[in-house]
């Protein structure tokens, strides 16, 4: 008889029933014995329970039903021929199976078209037709599942399919799209006949998993038997030069682009100029970009990105109006771009803009750009705004939880930090380095000594992430800022990795912040054969002699400079007034403003120090700029460049507007003490990012705690 559907509808693969897989209770043959699965079939729904059901004899009193006289065995014509029609409406039910399989993928619930694949599996061979096995190669596809890979192809292989080219191909890009590249490379390697679409299959799948140079090797092997390529291909191929960062292969890529008639196809001129770009040749991008008919949103942006990957910020942002100036759509990958350019360059306004327009654009849960937005408030002091962004994302990948983590890190909330890191482990998200560095600076920055160090053994025993040297140097960090510098020496030396340069340069500066003169002089001598090149490690040195009198000594040093074409360059600080920045030097005259200007921020850089002195300000007795040689400091006196910044500042913004103030050097000891007081008496919060760190200054208080 006919099989009802009704009775498969229950099968689940993640379903599991001990006695249902018992074979002694259901006597499948062999072949229907999966393991890992098991089927479990919906029964009936009693009307009544049990415990209710009697007998109904014993109620009625009625006598036991006399037993019926054996007759013969008769031998049914029409019987029999009922049981061929049961038969065939089993064949047919099959059928419906498969067309319903398709319905199902066609409305893309793949899984349940599995689970009706599975009754397939169960009845054994069955004649699918063609098109049911594309429909299931395709939900193998969009699920991206190992297993379901696997069970499609050993059905496909236990009935004798014979699959014809299309077929093959898309069972090709079956295992490549699942990620079963070995697997692929076998089953082009045993196709009778390739085409294009097989060798752009097996080639993306290679450059996708970064095997560039098996990715040639196909390239050569299809130019070889086709002698022909599609414009996907070419693509494809530049961005695997791009991989490799090789700039000769790209040329010769370009050139047979070139002789093929193709270099003016969109997708071949948007590879050209990510691989140009990428392998640092941003000239030749820039031709290939300006010699296309059109440009599109993709050459646009790889454009702009080449740009900002080589450090040209404010030629990618000029490249940035005229794309809004041409006319150009903008997505949300151009807006990402746009805000990285700005978090590098501090530009809070363009930074809005771009964040306005992701909520324009509906953009508000795309991933990616709104990760940068999270990277760009933490980093210039709206941490809790980004915190806004991090929470609206219905996503989080783990750059976003690192971003937002770096952010509380820089801005001395290392306990919001920590909290963090605790609801991203509950969320069973795996931290990797990134997280690790971001939660330890934090700890560091805040002096969360006992926090610190159990995240740090966490990382191997609970993790198993192996710490590195920037992880190490937190730690240090940590020690330095208890005072406890014996014990970060022997840290550094059972450290199971060669010290780096960082590693002793956290240490020297713990030895400034700790006044240990000997110390430092000792952790200046590894540093100076390490890291000669490096001017930070030579200037802390040379202002903590000065700071103690140690006047030859410092003479020493910047005879060292000397030597080694080194010197100091003069303290610059930059703030940021509406869309433009602004920049002083220490004693900066202010040639650049006119005699109107100049006069207003003097006046209120005298002004602001008469007042904090009222408030008690004493100024440091011997003030020395970290990276300003004492000549430059005896000249500028009182005019720093920080002071002058921050008077403009005050003058020419609102008063609930945050400042924005980014210097070139480590700030100095009594400007430090300035900003705190200033913050104080204006009410105005003050985020500083000098050489070392951020500085948040919020009511006489700062985020660093006083150790920089």
């Amino acid at each position: 008889m006919e099989i009802p559907l009704a009775r498969y509808q229950s099968i689940r693969l993640d379903e599991r029933r001990d006695s249902y897989y018992n074979p002694k209770v259901f006597n499948f043959p062999p072949k229907f014995l999966f393991s890992g699965y098991d089927f479990s079939l919906r029964g009936r729904r009693w009307k009544n329970p049990f415990g209710r059901i009697t007998c109904s004899s014993a109620v009625q009193g009625l006598k036991p039903k006399p037993k019926l006289k054996p007759e013969k065995i008769r031998v049914d014509v029409e019987e029999s021929k009922a049981q061929v029609l049961d038969d065939t409406q089993i064949s047919k039910s099959g059928v419906s199976i498969c067309s319903q399989i398709e319905k199902l993928v066609l409305c893309n619930r793949f899984r349940e078209a599995f689970e009706l694949f599975e009754i397939l599996e169960i009845r054994g061979s069955f004649n699918v037709a063609v098109s049911t096995y594309d429909a299931l190669v395709e939900a193998c596809i969009r699920l991206r599942s190992i297993r379901c890979v696997k069970r499609v192809f050993g059905y496909m292989m236990s009935n004798g399919f014979e699959p014809e080219q299309y077929m093959m191909n898309r069972i090709l890009l079956m295992h490549v799209k699942c990620g079963m590249i070995i697997d692929a490379r076998r089953l082009f390697d045993e196709m009778p006949e390739r085409n294009l679409i097989s060798y752009n299959s097996i080639i993306s799948g290679f450059v996708n998993f970064g095997n560039y140079g098996e990715a040639f090797e196909l390239f050569k092997m299809m130019w070889e038997e086709l002698s022909d390529c599609e414009t996907h291909t070419f693509a494809v191929m530049l961005r695997a030069s791009s991989g490799l960062g090789s700039i000769y292969v790209g040329k010769q890529l370009h050139v047979c682009a070139l002789k093929l008639g193709v270099v003016d196809n969109t997708f071949v001129s948007c590879g050209l100029i990510d691989m140009y770009s990428k392998c640092g040749e941003i000239e030749d991008a820039r031709f290939v970009f300006e010699s296309m008919p059109e440009k599109s949103t993709v050459a646009w942006n790889n454009i702009i990105a080449g740009y900002a990957l080589h450090g040209y910020s404010e030629e990618a942002m000029c490249l940035l109006y005229e794309m809004r100036d041409s006319g150009a759509s903008v997505d949300q990958f151009t807006l990402s771009i746009m805000i990285r350019i700005s978090t590098r360059l501090a530009k809070i306004e363009l930074t809005k803009q771009a964040h306005a327009s992701l909520i324009r654009n509906g953009f508000e849960s795309e991933i990616v750009a709104n990760t940068a937005l999270v990277d760009f408030y933490s980093k210039w002091g709206r941490v809790d705004t980004a915190r806004y962004v991090f929470d609206k994302l219905p996503r989080k990948n783990i750059i976003s939880w690192n971003a937002l983590m770096g952010g509380y890190a820089n801005h001395g909330r290392g306990t919001d930090a920590v909290k963090l890191f605790e609801k991203m482990i509950a969320a069973n998200v795996a931290p990797n380095h990134v997280t690790f560095l971001a939660v330890l600076s934090a700890c560091s920055y805040s002096g969360l000594s006992e926090q610190g160090w159990e995240i740090f053994l966490s990382m191997s025993e609970v993790h198993g992430i192996k710490p590195r040297a920037m992880h190490y140097t937190c730690m240090i960090e940590l020690l330095g800022r208890d005072g406890l510098l014996d014990e970060a020496i022997a840290f550094i030396r059972r450290a199971p990795l060669t010290p780096t340069v960082n590693m002793w340069a956290a240490l020297l500066n713990a030895c400034r912040m700790q006044g240990n003169l000997e110390l430092g002089r000792v952790v200046a001598e590894k540093l100076y054969g390490m890291g000669p090149e490096k001017l930070g490690n030579y200037v802390v040195l040379y202002n903590m002699y000065n700071s103690m009198g140690k006047t030859a000594e410092a003479e020493g040093v910047l005879e060292t400079l000397e030597s080694k074409g080194l010197s100091m360059m003069p303290a610059c600080t930059w703030v940021e007034v509406g869309d433009q920045t602004h920049s002083f030097l220490s004693g900066d005259k202010c040639d650049s403003y006119d005699e109107a200007v100049k006069r207003e921020i003097y006046q209120k850089v005298d002004d602001l120090m008469e007042e904090i002195y009222e408030y008690g300000y004493l100024a440091e007795e011997r003030n020395l700029l970290p990276d300003v040689d004492e000549k430059e400091e005896e000249r500028v006196g009182r005019y720093h460049s920080e002071k002058l910044a921050i008077a403009y500042g005050l003058v020419n913004t609102p008063e609930w507007n945050p400042l924005q103030i980014t210097q070139n050097h480590r700030i100095c000891i009594d400007c430090h003490k300035v900003v705190e007081y200033i913050s104080l008496v204006t009410g105005r919060e003050m985020v500083v990012r000098d050489a070392s760190r951020f500085h948040h200054f919020k009511e006489g208080k700062c985020s660093c705690g006083g150790y920089w």
